[in-house]
């Protein structure tokens, strides 16, 4: 027979911060993403910031009539997001889905969810980060197909950034974008830069590019702005994060722009 354990009920009840992390970053991505968390704890999460991820459903091939299909459930995966609670900034983390759904589309749907936080998509960071360096003629290089690539050199041109160099891969699952080795993408990067661009921009967030674009931007002597790098630059000043780490990349070291 077992003896009957004694339980006490402290004393006093502990006190509570107000909340256990500083800052916190809320991240909206795919079910199949492989990425997006590994880079965030790499270069967001910290002893003061806190990254927290809710994953909505995506079936591959990539191409424009799924990735829209996503925008449905944006509104949903944000308000799983520490519900009730705010955050101090929030990420859809699909390059090609916020170019096809369109960034104020995304930006709405996140918004009805969590109202006055502000919300960022990979291609609006990417580019505030190009336009940071003062980068008008740019190069590109994507993980997909040139069906879906073609809304993704639309819309910069329609930005007004002149593309010296557009290259694509050709892939249409991004559990596969998210397999290329990083040295892979870095040697592609050298071979995608033209040598009048101010800059070169690597899309998607399953690429593992931001492991790189440090390396890259030695290389090629140009700044390298990649989705998901640009997505925490973004996420680390909204959070008043501004200690520069050009280890990282050099956009690491730039300030965020003031709207």
């Amino acid at each position: 027979m077992t003896a009957t354990i004694d339980i006490l009920t402290a004393s006093r009840r502990p006190r509570l911060d107000e909340r256990p992390l500083e800052k916190r970053v809320g991240l909206v991505i795919l079910a199949t993403d492989h990425t997006t968390e590994v880079d965030f704890q790499r270069m967001v999460a910290s002893d003061r910031i806190g990254v927290y991820v809710s994953r909505i459903h995506y079936a591959n091939p990539t191409t424009p009539e799924n990735l829209l299909k996503m925008q449905p459930s944006l509104t949903s995966g944000a308000g799983l997001i520490l519900p009730g609670e705010p955050l101090d900034a929030i990420i859809y983390s699909c390059t090609s889905a916020s170019v096809v759904i369109g960034d104020a589309k995304v930006e709405a749907a996140i918004t009805a969810a969590k109202p006055g936080v502000p919300v960022v998509t990979p291609t609006a960071a990417a580019v505030d980060a190009l336009r940071a360096f003062g980068a008008k003629r740019i190069s590109v290089l994507t993980p997909y197909t040139v069906e879906t690539s073609r809304p993704m050199a639309d819309y910069f041109a329609e930005l007004g950034f002149e593309i010296d160099r557009f290259t694509c891969l050709g892939f249409t699952d991004d559990r596969e974008m998210a397999r290329i080795a990083p040295d892979e993408i870095a040697a592609l990067a050298l071979d995608a830069t033209a040598p009048g661009s101010d800059a070169l921009f690597i899309s998607c967030t399953a690429l593992r590019a931001a492991q790189v674009a440090g390396r890259v931007e030695q290389k090629i002597g140009k700044p390298v702005v990649s989705s998901n790098l640009a997505t925490a630059w973004a996420c680390l000043r909204l959070c008043g994060e501004d200690q520069a780490r050009p280890e990282v990349a050099r956009l690491m070291t730039m300030p965020y722009p003031e709207n």
